[in-house]
């Protein structure tokens, strides 16, 4: 078993358990899931950075990447720095995070949310609208194409942008479809947690125009984004770079400043 199936085999009982602790009508009368959602690829097509810049707290690749930020802090600053939107992880296992995260970052910022999420189940994006998401992901290499219709054009009748991640052209194939908004390729293979910026520059020809190409993963320095632009590129998730510093929101404005230079 590799780590992305033990990580859903987890996802499975943890969903389970969500549901029958907290009722879908209860999600539906959140106040925040009434709210108008701000989308991310309308920023990202309108930036000439395109930086999704991320609240991570550990990963199963690196462990502990930063315990010691307050996502309040967090969101506030990268807003502050002028990124696009905002990723948030919400698996607690793995990464440490929680939809408690997701509120609070709600709760001090503006900008497009993204649920960061390894989505198995219509009910997560209920939650997702219901904690003050914007745009949710869903993994290609852990759902089928009926999954992916189904997860993408439900998070549509929400009005939730949805990015679709995938790692290699297979994937890319059986995931194109309408209801997607965003196509992420990862440079990490989830399998090895190898990372090659090779694979977005050979997806980037097969993904179509109707759709904002974003790269995620290995994106640490203003190079990556220079040599990724070119090959159509909009939008680079970028996770660990600001996290490891002690104060992600300087860290993502000196970075996006250089950038524009």
């Amino acid at each position: 078993m590799n780590i992305l199936d033990k990580i859903v085999a987890d996802k499975r009982k943890e969903v389970a358990l969500r549901k029958s602790l907290i009722p879908v009508k209860q999600l539906e009368q959140s106040i925040l899931f009434t709210r108008t959602t701000n989308s991310l690829a309308a920023a990202l097509k309108a930036s000439t950075s395109g930086i999704i810049a991320e609240h991570k707290r550990r990963s199963p690749s690196k462990s502990v990447i930063n315990h010691n930020l307050n996502v309040f802090d967090v969101a506030k600053g990268y807003e502050d720095a002028g990124v696009c939107g905002m990723s948030v992880l919400t698996d607690g296992k793995y990464f440490g995070g929680s939809l408690d995260d997701l509120l609070t970052a709600r709760a001090s910022c503006n900008l497009p949310l993204l649920r960061k999420e390894f989505i198995i189940d219509e009910y997560q994006l209920l939650e997702a609208k219901a904690y003050g998401a914007d745009v949710i992901l869903l993994i290609a290499a852990i759902l089928t194409r009926e999954e992916i219709k189904t997860f993408s054009e439900f998070a549509k009748s929400l009005n939730l942008d949805v990015l679709l991640e995938v790692h290699n052209e297979e994937e890319l194939h059986k995931s194109l479809m309408p209801s997607l908004d965003m196509l992420g390729v990862n440079n990490r293979n989830l399998k090895t947690f190898e990372v090659s910026l090779d694979i977005s520059k050979e997806l980037s020809t097969l993904i179509p125009n109707d759709f904002v190409k974003v790269s995620e993963s290995g994106i640490s320095n203003i190079e990556a984004i220079k040599i990724l632009q070119p090959y159509g590129y909009k939008g680079f998730l970028i996770g660990e770079n600001f996290m490891k510093t002690d104060n992600a929101g300087a860290s993502a404005t000196e970075f996006i400043n250089a950038l524009n230079q």
